[in-house]
């Protein structure tokens, strides 16, 4: 069975969390920069971003 997670839990971990298609790190910023292509990853200095998943956890 799975846990139950709280909104606060689901806002921190996938709200604004963009993942590096390159390098895989994570980087928080608005979708709007994302749109327009002003992001870019700290680690490569790639553009190409996606959208955090949300996975699956069980207990």
């Amino acid at each position: 069975m799975v846990k139950k997670t709280f909104p606060e839990a689901m806002n921190r971990l996938y709200n604004r969390v963009f993942v590096c298609r390159k390098c895989k790190s994570k980087i928080r910023t608005d979708y709007s920069k994302i749109r327009e292509g002003k992001a870019k990853c700290r680690k490569c200095g790639s553009r190409i971003l996606r959208p955090k998943r949300k996975e699956k956890r069980t207990v």
